[in-house]
C-alpha cells in the first residue's frame, strides 16, 4: 500500500508553501517493510526540509506496530539517524505515530504525531491533527533548542470522492517553543503561523 496522507498547499503570512507526507509498506500483519518521507518548501523556492526513512515494523498487538530503521535527511542538509518509535490505533480512535531520532552526530530528537478522523456524513470527515517535535540538546546548526521545540495543530475537512481519493481544505498553526522560539526571534522570523490548507489525501 502507499499512501498519500497529505499533499497540500499551505497559504498564508505572505508565505505561499507546499508539503507532503506520505508513506507506504509491504509485508503482513505482523512485520512488515515501511517507508516514509516528509517534506515542504516555498514555491518558487527551494526545498527548505526533506527526509526520507525506511523501517522495519513488527506488531506487538493488535493495535500497534513498534518499528526501527534509518531515516535520511535530504535537505536542508544531508544528516542521517537511527530511528525506534510505535505507529497504531491508541484508545478513542487516534491514528498515532511516535519516533525517537539519533543523528550521526548524535543528537537526539523526537516527534509525536497525532490525528483522528470524525465521520459527519459518509462522505465527509473532519480530521484534526497535532504535532510535537522534542530536543534533547541544543543543535545550533538548525536553530534548534533543548526541550519542546514546536508544536502544530491543524483541522483538515476533506469529501472523499471515492475512499481511495480525497480532496480537503483546512486550517494550520504551528508554533516555535522555548529556546527555540528564541533562536527564531535573533534570526529574524516569526515564530508563529497562521495557514490555509488545500490538500489531497490519496491512498493505492
Amino acid at each position: 500500500t502507499l499512501m498519500a496522507e497529505r499533499l497540500e498547499a499551505r497559504m498564508g503570512d505572505g508565505e505561499d508553501g507546499y508539503l507532503w507526507d506520505v508513506q507506504g509498506w509491504y509485508g503482513g500483519d505482523i512485520d512488515k517493510f515501511v517507508i516514509k518521507s516528509e517534506g515542504e518548501g516555498e514555491f518558487g523556492g527551494s526545498v527548505e526540509d526533506a527526509e526520507v526513512q525506511a523501517l522495519w515494523g513488527h506488531a506487538i498487538d493488535p493495535f500497534f506496530d513498534i518499528q526501527a530503521g534509518v531515516r535520511l535527511d535530504i535537505e536542508s542538509e544531508t544528516r542521517s539517524h537511527l530511528v525506534l518509535g510505535v505507529q497504531g490505533l491508541a484508545p478513542y480512535m487516534w491514528h498515532v505515530d511516535a519516533a525517537a531520532f539519533l543523528s550521526d552526530r548524535g543528537d537526539l530528537t523526537a516527534r509525536i504525531e497525532g490525528e483522528y478522523d470524525q465521520k459527519l456524513t459518509q462522505r465527509l470527515i473532519l480530521q484534526p491533527r497535532a504535532e510535537l517535535e522534542l530536543a534533547a540538546q541544543d543543535i545550533a546548526e538548525r536553530e534548534i533548542g533543548a526541550g519542546v521545540t514546536k508544536f502544530e495543530t491543524g483541522l483538515r475537512l476533506r469529501y472523499e470522492i471515492a475512499r481511495e481519493f480525497a480532496p480537503y481544505v483546512g486550517v494550520g498553526y504551528e508554533t516555535k517553543l522555548g529556546e527555540t522560539r528564541s533562536m527564531a526571534r535573533a534570526a529574524g522570523d516569526d515564530p508563529d503561523g497562521l495557514k490555509l490548507l488545500l490538500g489531497l489525501r490519496a491512498w493505492f
